[in-house]
């Protein structure tokens, strides 16, 4: 094997124009080999938008409506925290009513998001607060299963 190498080389050699050729072909860039970094990819590849021009007029419109859905999800998210804690009926040390501290509490939270303005921020308020209440309302079913299963096991001989 290493003897047919030696020996292409040695073809190769006696003849200087192939030589050339190999140099030449051998120093071009492929369409396959790809660019050179990812900035170079995408700045060939990816269509380029040019940002439209947006009057004042128009920006706010737009500010207003975002504002508006991150206010229709955010009173979504106060209802369903009302709707869930219907179901906290008993009462915590003090006395008072689980349901109640929790109505508190989600109103001391809403409050004091009231007056953010930074989308990311509202976003991650709403996606934690509706986090909190799906993962409240699961561990809430799951000690009902829990306690129901205790009954069904304490009834039976």
């Amino acid at each position: 094997m290493m003897a047919a190498k030696l020996q292409r080389w040695r073809n190769l050699a006696g003849r200087p124009d192939l030589l050339a050729r190999i140099d030449a072909v051998s120093s071009r860039r492929f369409l396959h080999e790809g660019p050179d970094t990812v900035e170079e990819l995408l700045d060939r590849h990816l269509a380029k938008k040019e940002k439209p021009i947006i009057d004042d007029n128009e920006a706010e419109f737009l500010n207003r409506r975002r504002l508006t859905s991150t206010r229709r999800e955010a009173l979504s998210l106060y209802r369903d925290i009302l709707r869930a804690t219907r179901f906290f009926t008993w009462t915590d040390s003090r006395g008072n009513l689980w349901r109640d501290v929790l109505r508190e509490n989600a109103r001391k939270e809403f409050e004091a998001a009231r007056f953010e303005t930074d989308p990311e921020v509202i976003t991650r308020l709403l996606i934690g607060g509706s986090d909190a209440v799906s993962s409240a309302l699961d561990k809430l079913a799951e000690k009902q299963r829990e306690m129901i299963e205790k009954k069904r096991r304490g009834d039976q001989p």
